[in-house]
């Protein structure tokens, strides 16, 4: 089981990291276009092995996409990242040339793998991997619900005074601050409600917080956070390499489902062995089905700009 990871920044190399430790891949292969960053990050986490206690062999690579050969997943996280007062679409231009190059590259010496998109806009970039290498949606995955849904998850055991492991909450929508749909009327606490436990007003409060999630940490650090998409990415890479089948919400391309075509966009999908194994599509109260229509329309507003 071979893992590649594009681009060597803190996501990146996180990413790298959290897979390595869970010692479920046989290798990992960080590539980054500035010299020697990759091997450096890569030399740096295999002396951590011993005292971690994995078996994992990573490797970096300066551009040379031919180390990354036969490679089971790929992860794109290579882009520029946000700074305080940016939004997430204001990325595209830069990010878009990065994103189709890479996925090219990726796809010419490992044509069978599964593209995992975390470079923002994500969902945009997500399609446009997937307009651009042509491959079978279930190969193309855009990262961003699996990050959202924990960073709800940890606004609701924060709110409720509980443990992260007692919780379920799910985010579907645009990963966008204000696209991401947290879905407060199905979160739950060792399955009873959320509900149950605190008032819907500060369901609201959480539900708030988690759309924001990413810009609070974005203005707290001066650049994009990196442990939780790492460990959101890692979590997708193992259920894919272990054929695990949970479901995670993730950017997928949609033609009908949610009434829905044309574009990448959050919702429940079981990750296995094939990628994207099974769209799931869950019963949305009124309400819901026009947030997630809204944030479809800006998702689309934002593919527009694309040249593909």
């Amino acid at each position: 089981m071979k893992v590649t990871v594009v681009g060597a920044g803190a996501v990146g190399a996180s990413c790298a990291e959290y897979i390595a430790i869970k010692n479920f891949a046989s290798e990992v292969v960080i590539v980054d276009i500035k010299e020697n960053y990759a091997e450096g990050k890569a030399m740096d986490l295999m002396q951590t092995a011993s005292l971690n206690g994995f078996d994992t062999k990573i490797t970096g690579s300066t551009n040379d996409y031919a180390k990354t050969a036969g490679s089971s997943i790929a992860v794109i996280t290579s882009g520029i990242p946000r700074k305080p007062g940016m939004t997430r679409e204001e990325l595209i231009g830069i990010n878009a040339g990065i994103v189709k190059t890479v996925s090219e590259n990726i796809i010419k010496h490992s044509p069978n793998a599964i593209i995992i998109v975390v470079s923002n806009p994500m969902d945009t970039m997500t399609y446009l991997a997937h307009k651009a290498t042509g491959l079978p949606k279930n190969q193309i995955i855009g990262m961003g619900g699996a990050l959202d849904s924990a960073r709800f998850k940890y606004r609701l055991s924060e709110a409720l005074g509980a443990p992260a492991s007692d919780i379920d909450g799910m985010v579907i929508g645009g990963h966008s601050d204000t696209g991401m749909i947290p879905l407060t009327r199905l979160a739950t606490r060792n399955s009873v409600p959320a509900s149950a436990f605190i008032s819907e007003e500060k369901l609201e409060e959480v539900a708030k917080a988690t759309m924001v999630g990413g810009a609070t940490l974005t203005g707290m650090l001066g650049t994009s956070a990196w442990y939780a998409p790492g460990a959101a990415v890692s979590a997708m890479v193992q259920a894919i390499a272990c054929d695990t089948k949970k479901i995670f919400p993730c950017s997928t391309y949609l033609e009908g489902e949610y009434g829905l075509n044309d574009l990448c966009i959050g919702v429940p999908v079981v990750l296995g062995k094939n990628g994207i194994e099974k769209i799931v599509e869950i019963e949305l109260t009124d309400a819901e089905k026009e947030k997630l229509a809204s944030s479809a329309a800006a998702v689309k507003k934002t593919n527009s700009l694309l040249e593909v």
